[in-house]
C-alpha cells in the first residue's frame, strides 16, 4: 500500500483541517436550539462522502437524520458497515473550558472541542482512510457502508425505530465501531465485549404530606426509612445481588479470558490512587477489572427524600426516591430481570407505603468470539497502524445501540477506540491525541486491505 501511506502523510494537514471543521459544527442533540446545526451537521457528512464518490443519502427519522452511504460491491468480499454518531453532549460547565467547546484549538499534540474524541474524530479517520483508497486506486478491496446517526447522546431512539423496520440495506459481514478507547497512551486494544444495562427509579410513597416526626415517628412508617432498608437489601456484604434467579444465564469468565485479564498492565494501587480512595469494593472472588468489565453490578445514582437544607427540620417525607441501575453481562435479559426485580421488592414493601418502580432504560449485554477472523485482521491492521499489537479488553459501560446492531444483524462487531480514558468525553476540556487520529486513519486504511483477505461469510 506505498501509494495510500504517501497519500496519507501528503494530506495529513488537510485531513486536520477537515476534523477541526466538522467540530465547529455545535451538534448538541440534547438542545432543540441546535436542530439547524444538526441537520447542517447530517448534510456536511452527506456531501463529504458523496465527493468521495460513495453513493450517499439522509434517512430523516422522528429525531434527528441518519447518514447512509456505501460503497459498490466487491463480489465475493466482505461487506463492513462502519457505525458511528454526529451528535455531541452538551458543553456544561461552560466556565470550565480553557478555550471554546466548538472552536477546535491544539495544544500539546490534542485537539481540544466537544466531539473531538466521542465520536467525529474516530468516526471521520474511516471517512478519510476511503478517501485514501479511492484517491490512489480508484477502488476500495471491500464494500463499506456508512450508517451515522445523530442521536446517540440522548437514546438513539430513531436509529433504533429504523433498525426494526428496514435493516436490508444494511446487511454486512461485520460492524466496525470507533467509539471507545485504547487501554492506555500506547497501548491500542480492541474491545470485544459491552455489559448491559437496566435502570430503575423506585419511589416509595408515605402518608399524603410531611408529618412532624415528634408527633407521628414511632407509629407511621417513613418512606425513606423504608427505601433505605430496600436498597440494601438488594445486595449483600460479599457483592451478590440477591434478586432471584438474577444470576442464572450469567456467563462464567474462561480460563482463557481470565488469564488474559491476568496478563494485562493494570497496576491496583495506582488504580484507586488515580480515584482518590485508599481501595474498593464488590463481588468476592473477582479482580478489579473482572468486576468492572465482565460481572453484573449494582449501583445507585441518586437518593431524594425529605428535607435538605440547613439546619434541622424534623419530618417524615411523604415520598422517598431513587435512581440505581444493574450493570449486566451476557446473556442476562433486561425484561426478566425486572419482572425478578418487582416482585423482589414488593414483598420488601411493609404496610403503611405504596412503591412504584419504573424502568428508564435498558440494553443486553454483548461478547464476540475472539476467534473470529475479523478480528485477526483488525489485530494485524491496529499492529499496522499504531506499531503495537493490541491487547483484547471488555468494557464496563454499555452502548445500548450496539448491541441493538449485533443482535438485529447477528454479525461480529469490531469496537476499535483510538481515544483515551482521560480525553475527557462528555466533561469539559475534550481532546483527542491528533497523532492517534493519524495512527487512526493508518489502521483504518490497512484494515480494508486485511478485510479483503476473507472471503465473504
Amino acid at each position: 500500500m506505498p501509494l495510500i501511506e504517501q497519500y496519507l502523510k501528503k494530506h495529513a494537514s488537510k485531513f486536520e483541517s477537515t476534523l477541526f471543521e466538522f467540530l465547529r459544527i455545535p451538534t448538541v442533540s440534547a438542545d432543540p436550539v441546535r436542530k439547524a446545526d444538526i441537520a447542517a451537521a447530517a448534510q456536511w457528512l452527506a456531501d463529504l462522502l458523496s465527493r468521495l464518490g460513495l453513493n450517499s443519502r439522509l434517512i430523516p427519522t422522528a429525531g434527528n437524520p441518519l447518514v447512509y452511504a456505501e460503497s459498490p460491491p466487491v463480489p465475493g468480499m466482505t461487506t463492513v458497515l462502519v457505525y458511528g454518531h454526529y451528535d455531541v453532549q452538551p458543553v456544561d460547565p461552560l466556565s470550565e473550558w480553557l478555550s471554546p467547546p466548538f472552536e477546535p484549538t491544539k495544544r500539546d499534540g490534542y485537539v481540544y472541542a466537544r466531539g473531538a474524541s466521542d465520536d467525529k474524530g474516530q468516526l471521520l479517520t474511516h471517512i478519510l482512510s476511503t478517501e485514501a483508497w479511492l484517491a490512489t486506486e480508484g477502488r476500495l478491496p471491500i464494500q463499506v457502508k456508512f450508517l451515522i446517526e445523530g442521536e446517540e447522546e440522548v437514546g438513539s431512539a430513531g436509529l433504533a425505530q429504523f433498525l426494526d423496520s428496514d435493516v436490508e440495506q444494511l446487511a454486512c459481514d461485520c460492524i466496525v465501531i470507533s467509539d471507545t478507547a485504547q487501554f492506555a497512551p500506547g497501548q491500542p486494544a480492541i474491545t470485544y465485549g459491552l455489559r448491559g444495562i437496566a435502570y430503575y427509579e423506585l419511589k416509595i410513597h408515605g402518608p399524603n404530606r410531611d408529618l412532624h416526626s415528634g408527633s407521628y415517628g414511632g407509629a407511621v412508617t417513613n418512606s425513606a426509612n423504608v427505601l433505605a432498608k430496600m436498597l440494601a437489601q438488594i445486595v449483600d456484604e460479599r457483592g451478590k445481588i440477591q434478586v432471584p434467579g438474577f444470576y442464572d444465564r450469567v456467563l462464567g469468565l474462561s480460563d482463557r479470558e481470565r488469564t488474559q485479564l491476568s496478563l494485562l498492565p493494570f497496576d491496583e494501587k495506582e488504580y484507586w490512587s488515580q480515584l482518590g480512595v485508599d481501595g474498593g469494593w464488590g463481588e468476592a472472588g473477582y479482580t478489579p477489572l473482572e468486576r468492572c468489565w465482565t460481572r453484573p453490578a449494582f449501583d445507585i445514582s441518586g437518593l431524594t427524600a425529605g428535607y435538605q437544607g440547613p439546619g434541622a427540620k424534623t419530618i417524615i417525607p411523604r415520598m422517598a426516591s431513587a435512581k440505581f441501575s444493574f450493570r449486566l453481562v451476557p446473556d442476562q435479559e433486561p425484561e426478566e430481570i425486572t419482572r425478578s426485580l418487582e416482585t423482589f421488592l414488593q414483598e420488601l414493601c411493609p404496610p403503611g407505603v405504596r412503591m412504584e418502580l419504573t424502568q428508564l432504560a435498558s440494553s443486553p449485554g454483548m461478547v464476540v468470539s475472539l476467534d473470529s477472523p475479523y478480528f485477526d485482521a483488525a489485530r494485524a491492521a491496529i499492529e499496522h497502524g499504531f506499531g503495537r499489537p493490541p491487547i483484547f479488553v471488555r468494557s464496563g459501560g454499555s452502548i445500548p445501540i450496539v448491541s441493538k446492531l449485533h443482535q438485529v444483524l447477528k454479525v461480529d462487531v469490531l469496537l476499535l477506540g483510538w481515544g483515551q480514558e482521560d480525553d475527557n468525553a462528555h466533561s469539559p476540556n475534550e481532546r483527542f491525541s491528533l497523532a492517534d487520529f493519524h495512527r487512526g486513519i493508518r489502521t483504518s486504511a490497512r484494515l480494508w486491505r486485511e478485510l479483503s483477505r476473507l472471503r465473504q461469510a
